[in-house]
């Protein structure tokens, strides 16, 4: 994923950011209301009325990650992304840095696979709100992607991927994901010669095919009211196009289970293994969250970290998770580990992996993990921010308005035998890819010591 990080908040803003957060705290563990419209352009509105704190946030979503890149052209849609606030019709970049300063304005966004979202910060009084709303439309509407600013962001994405290349992390992520999701979308990786292959045409046609009113999705939170938000929807909307929104993605093949190694010489080998996983609106989406936490999303309570870590001493951290997407999104397991103990750690992982499928989570870690993930859900919802990305996340994969309302309810709900269920049918092994990169420092090491 490529993000655009957002600029420091100005001094005043941030300390009265810092002054106000206690207020905000009491509110965040209840879900918030959500209201919800469409606009006449055809973007779903996602509206939360919050006055705990004198500020607006939003963030407006395009079916525009990289899934959407041709193969030839990996890397474009980040790039697109990255060069929204290079320059307008009307202002060059330092124009819009400097404007976006003044008006003590955050605007990022960032790219994954499924979207690309321009997200904005802004006290609520209206001057600042307004124009900050106003200079986002702009960016949105009417980007000119400079080309000598494109020929700098090529290189620097070049000089970083070529940076990348150099370890035994980035070399591993890379082939296990092209394995997980042949002749997928998801499985395309970014190389030289892709970025390479991306011109300014690219861009300009991406973003007027991508970036459309019809089918955007707009989360707004923060201390405004319905008309004034109604108003913030249609400003960052009415100067996008109105093109049908792109074809669903089709469903990822399961792959065929295999292991492959990637030499290099690192002392530690870097492990990889998964399949597809979950979409966003998978019915088995409980089952597989509660039983996850249990395998090796808890931390140092899941069997994954007893059985590896714990009792053996493979690793200082082996983990678990399911990435939801708008198709089955990544399952994965990864750990680092002595090149010369790789075969034995990845043996525990396997068996493992195997003995939780057969039974399942017993009733005290099917309890833990409902309670922990009950528990902590409040933490999820206590800033502007972090409920902002969640109401981003039910508008544009269109989950139910009630989404986090019913969230504590529906991991509560959950049995054992659900899980077991869940896992057993979507996680096979016969579809389990495995990829294993570096370790040959130390079994070179341990060879010559023989």
């Amino acid at each position: 994923m490529t993000t655009t990080l957002p600029r420091p908040l100005p001094r005043p803003f941030a300390f009265l950011l810092g002054v106000l957060l206690l207020a905000v705290a009491h509110t965040a563990l209840a879900a918030p209301r959500i209201e919800q419209w469409n606009t006449a352009a055809g973007a779903r509105v996602l509206f939360v009325e919050n006055h705990a704190l004198p500020m607006v946030d939003v963030q407006i979503d395009f079916a525009a990650g990289s899934a959407a890149d041709p193969a030839a052209k990996a890397g474009l849609a980040s790039l697109v992304r990255s060069l929204l606030d290079a320059g307008t019709a009307t202002l060059d970049e330092q124009a819009i840095a400097d404007r976006s300063a003044d008006i003590g304005a955050q605007i990022g966004g960032s790219t994954d696979l499924d979207r690309s979202s321009l997200s904005v910060r802004s006290l609520s009084s209206a001057r600042e709100r307004d124009a900050a709303v106003a200079l986002a439309a702009e960016l949105l509407a009417r980007p000119v992607f400079p080309a000598q600013v494109l020929e700098r962001e090529r290189a620097r994405a070049i000089a970083g991927l070529r940076e990348s290349l150099t370890r035994p992390a980035t070399l591993a992520a890379r082939r296990f994901n092209a394995a997980v999701y042949p002749n997928h979308p998801y499985g395309t990786n970014v190389t030289e010669e892709s970025l390479a292959a991306v011109s300014r045409e690219d861009l300009v046609a991406f973003h007027r095919r991508y970036y459309a009113a019809t089918g955007a999705s707009i989360a707004i939170v923060g201390d405004v009211d319905r008309a004034t938000a109604e108003q913030i929807a249609l400003r960052l909307t009415e100067g996008l196009p109105r093109t049908a929104p792109p074809a669903p993605l089709p469903p990822p093949a399961l792959p065929t289970a295999g292991e492959t190694h990637i030499p290099h010489p690192s002392a530690q080998a870097h492990i990889l293994v998964g399949q597809p996983g979950m979409s966003r609106q998978d019915p088995d989406y409980f089952p597989l969250l509660v039983g996850n936490y249990t395998l090796g999303g808890g931390g140092f309570v899941s069997r994954l970290t007893s059985e590896v870590r714990e009792k053996r001493g493979f690793a200082y951290s082996v983990y678990s998770y399911f990435v939801p997407q708008q198709v089955a999104g990544i399952f994965q397991i990864g750990l680092q580990t002595r090149g010369s103990q790789a075969g034995e750690a990845l043996d525990v992982v396997r068996r493992t992996l195997a003995g939780f499928i057969a039974e399942g989570p017993t009733a005290a870690e099917l309890k833990s993990a409902k309670d922990n993930l009950i528990n902590g859900f409040g933490l999820r919802l206590d800033s502007n921010r972090k409920i902002l990305d969640h109401v981003a996340m039910i508008g544009f994969y269109r989950l139910p308005l009630d989404w986090l309302d019913t969230y504590p309810r529906k991991v509560e709900a959950v049995t054992a035998e659900q899980v077991r269920d869940a896992f057993a049918r979507r996680v096979r092994p016969e579809h389990m890819v495995t990829v294993v990169a570096g370790g040959d420092g130390d079994t070179q090491a341990k060879a010559a010591a023989r």
